[in-house]
């Protein structure tokens, strides 16, 4: 490891933009498919990197949903959420804000309150026992239309458990256009939850541009496409709408062809506020700190900068002020202790 690597190994963090299920690390994902051995999922940990090689965007959901499939009882629901949160431990994050699609699971047969007491079980498991601090954000799968936006909405709204902070809209852009899904924001928002949709992953900027205006986002999921719209960027770096970015995660669904052509750097030189994330980090082969490695070298950053870019996420985050602080404060004391 380099010495800039070490620094970031035990640099504490927060993520924004990590999917629950996405975070199945080999040993998880083998461990339920052995549980439900007629699932398409292979068991062996070996076999699941060639199972985890995506053609294009529509093959990574295809391949996603067959591990959705896994989750098929609270008890997998529960043992998933507290496991993810154990290999964020190991990474040094302090907290994460996860992405959660539960009618996915309900609509394979979970019922909607378990689902809920699962990971609500697993959060204050993984803070008292990890070190780990979860929230939720609800998203809609896009590609399942408004019954999943009608149901995602009600969960969220009726159940609307503890952790919950968020609402989000996630899966295939193309063909699934963002105004649709107005009315779902609309309650989520008037519940007091915040609005995250994923949009210009891959589609234009008109997508991020509809994202604001339709479903008030107040950051943007990805906004791979944002640096195609030198207003859009503008509007970004005005308003300090940040932009929760992925960059491995862009080259394995083709989103972004190569690493030394993601646009990361143009949003930072816009003054665009950027995080850091890793999206769904064992299906594509990173976890926060490789993306955090990814990002120092395409924007050139040493120790300070890496830092720095990592109290973003903590400026970003929907964290209350007092925990802001302090994990700023905690950032900061690694950093100097690093320097001294």
């Amino acid at each position: 490891m380099s010495d800039l690597d070490t620094f970031i190994a035990g640099l504490p963090k927060a993520e924004l933009h990590v999917h629950h299920v996405g975070s199945a690390s080999p040993r998880i994902v083998s461990a339920l498919a052995a549980r439900h051995p007629d699932s398409a999922v292979p068991s062996d940990p070996e076999a699941l990197a060639d199972y985890f090689t995506f053609r294009d965007f529509a093959h990574f959901i295809e391949v996603y949903l067959s591990v959705v499939d896994l989750i098929r009882d609270a008890e997998d629901v529960r043992l998933l959420t507290y496991e993810v949160a154990r290999d964020m431990a190991r990474q040094q994050i302090r907290y994460a804000e996860l992405t959660i699609t539960p009618f996915s699971s309900v609509r394979r047969g979970i019922p909607d309150a378990a689902f809920v007491e699962a990971i609500e079980d697993a959060r204050k498991a993984a803070e008292s026992e990890l070190g780990v601090v979860l929230r939720w954000c609800f998203d809609i799968p896009g590609e399942a239309g408004l019954e999943a936006a009608e149901e995602t909405a009600r969960i969220a709204c009726e159940l609307q458990p503890e952790g919950l902070v968020s609402f989000g809209l996630g899966g295939p852009e193309i063909g699934v256009p963002r105004p649709q899904f107005k009315p779902y924001f609309d309650r989520a928002i008037a519940a007091g939850l915040r609005s995250v949709p994923h949009a210009g992953e891959t589609t234009g900027p008109g997508t991020i541009w509809d994202a604001l205006t339709s479903l008030r986002a107040e950051r943007i999921g990805h906004g791979t496409s944002a640096t195609q719209d030198p207003k859009l960027l503008a509007h970004l770096a005005e308003h300090r709408i940040p932009l929760e970015v992925c960059p491995t995660s862009n080259i394995a669904t083709r989103a972004v062809r190569t690493l030394e052509e993601h646009p990361i750097k143009e949003m930072v030189d816009a003054g665009v506020l950027v995080t850091i994330n890793s999206d769904d980090p064992p299906m594509f082969g990173t976890d926060l700190n490789t993306e955090y490695a990814v990002a120092a070298r395409l924007l050139g950053l040493d120790a300070a900068g890496v830092a720095a870019l990592a109290k973003n996420a903590v400026t970003a985050s929907f964290m209350d002020d007092p925990a802001k602080a302090r994990l700023a404060a905690e950032i900061d004391a690694y950093a100097a202790g690093w320097h001294a």
